[in-house]
């Protein structure tokens, strides 16, 4: 069974049928819309997919940053004021 990451959810035909009421009714909620009782995607806030994306980008820039402290002995030395 699939998990459903949203307090709130709707049908894709109700959702299809006004998409403006779903999302005044939710207020401001990200909103799981059903297709066949799974999740066939969610609506969320445009603040929210920001800072889900901004997120993102901070992890991927961790394993970047864990990655190369692995391999310091790669690193070459620099000045700043050099630069």
């Amino acid at each position: 069974m699939q998990e459903i990451l949203a307090d709130v959810t709707v049908s894709m035909s109700e959702f299809k049928k006004n998409p403006a009421a779903v999302l005044r009714e939710a207020r401001q909620r990200p909103v799981a819309v059903l297709n066949h009782n799974k999740a066939a995607f969610y609506m969320v806030k445009p603040e929210l997919f920001a800072a889900l994306m901004e997120e993102l980008a901070d992890r991927d820039l961790l394993q970047k940053v864990r990655t190369r402290l692995a391999h310091k002995d790669r690193a070459i030395e620099v000045d700043l004021d050099e630069l």
